[in-house]
């Protein structure tokens, strides 16, 4: 929407000039309302810029006959022509009066949108200025419009609501959504904008819009975090699903790719009385969910521990069992068990037994030394962030030659790594004295 550096932004000249906002911009983008507003706005040093020059006589076409009055004339008053006083300029078009530098302006445009709804998207912006009078008038007329009349406006209401002076149009959208019709709340959960349909999924889930099947698809299919935790958790809380479905949203939610998700189902199995339901879910990939897993059984009466144990005696079916055992096992009984899997030839193993061994707080550099020179990048890394903590005693040629350029490249970022880690380690602490 801007011009070049010094040049009035296109699209105030173009609104200027007659055409409509919604010829010039997408109205329907709350950025763009912004950026105009902003645009006009910052043509306070040249206020003459933002009306049409009146028309002065002298020639056929209408066109001036006299030579462009120059800053200077303006500043005087007078034209390029002192015969005649200067023609007074146009009143601005109300989208540009409704932004206009001068709050005095700004606020007697106001009036225009009661017959210019178009423009309403303005008077949002305007319930927020930093002058009292026209926010006062703005927040006045806002209230008078109807309620769903703010639905089109949630993206840029929302958006103003994060500056000092933007609470007023966020309560009034608020309201307006507890009360409106629930088509008009659930075509808003499928909004583009994230402010926007988070509000909207929130306050369906606050008025029951959505069925527990519902509340569960959604929380294992999108990829909003905060709309995971909202959906799962209210598709599982206490007298949500009665019934047979039970179990189906249940089922949902375990399945789910988000380990937040899963989570979430996991524990509400134990409300569901579903204890043993949560065996299979000791050895997820997430350790969130192992642990949900863990307080399941407990509260089933069942101790993980020994299930862990028999799970890496056969550590190939089930890799993360090993970083079970180490979040609940015995240091002195499990930690050998769990360097003897670093043998393992499958690589998942080898990762989730040093993750084990973390747990257990059991980490041994000499011993895990050698796994930077694995053959899985997994395990590299692995063994890299559980070596961190100890990186300024690992020997510096080590780290040196496996920093060289034929190294494979997980070797050399882990080097990399160390050597940086080890240098921070070294260095001495200033203290406060």
């Amino acid at each position: 929407m801007d011009g070049g550096y010094g040049e009035t932004p296109r699209a105030v000249v173009r609104v200027r000039d007659g055409a409509t906002p919604a010829e010039v911009f997408d109205v329907a983008s709350a950025e763009e309302w912004l950026a105009f507003d902003a645009d006009v706005r910052g043509l306070g040093d040249r206020p003459w810029l933002l009306s049409r020059p009146a028309e002065e006589p002298g020639r056929p076409d209408g066109k001036s006959g006299r030579p462009a009055r120059t800053l200077l004339d303006r500043l005087r008053g007078r034209t390029g022509s002192r015969a005649a006083p200067p023609a007074s300029p146009p009143p601005p078009p109300p989208a540009i009066a409704l932004c206009h530098p001068d709050g005095r302006v700004r606020e007697a445009a106001l009036d225009t949108i009661r017959t210019a709804p178009e423009l309403r998207p303005v008077l949002v912006v305007r319930c927020a200025d930093w002058a009292s009078p026209v926010r006062e008038r703005a927040r006045a007329l806002l209230a008078e419009l109807p309620a769903d009349a703010l639905f089109s406006l949630a993206e840029l209401i929302l958006r103003l609501s994060r500056r000092a002076r933007g609470d007023f149009a966020r309560a009034l959208l608020e309201d307006a959504l507890r009360k409106g019709p629930a088509a008009e709340v659930l075509a808003l959960t499928a909004h583009p904008d994230r402010a926007t349909y988070r509000l909207a999924y929130r306050i369906a889930v606050e008025r029951g819009l959505l069925t527990p099947m519902e509340l569960a698809a959604t929380a294992a299919s999108c990829g909003d975090v905060t709309l995971q935790d909202l959906c799962a958790e209210a598709a599982v809380e206490p007298g949500a699903t009665p019934g047979p479905d039970a179990a189906a949203v249940l089922d949902r939610l375990l399945t789910a790719r988000a380990p937040r998700v899963r989570a979430a189902g996991v524990t509400a199995l134990r409300r569901a009385g579903r204890y043993g339901a949560a065996e299979p879910f000791l050895v997820d990939r997430s350790g969130v969910v192992r642990a949900c897993a863990r307080y399941v059984l407990r509260q089933g009466g069942v101790d993980p521990l020994p299930v862990y144990r028999a799970l890496c005696a056969e550590p190939a079916a089930h890799p993360a069992a090993a970083a079970g055992l180490g979040e609940c096992g015995d240091r002195g009984t499990d930690a050998e068990a769990l360097w003897a899997l670093l043998g393992h030839p499958l690589p998942s193993v080898r990762v989730h037994a040093i993750s084990g061994l973390r747990a257990l707080d059991v980490v041994e550099r000499e011993r895990l030394t050698p796994l930077l020179d694995d053959p899985s990048p997994a395990v590299v890394r692995a063994a890299t962030r559980a070596l961190l903590p100890d990186a300024a005693k690992i020997p510096e040629p080590l780290l040196r030659e496996r920093s060289a350029p034929e190294r494979p490249r997980a070797v050399r970022v882990a080097a990399d790594r160390l050597l940086r880690a080890a240098v921070r380690q070294r260095r001495p602490d200033p203290g406060y004295g």
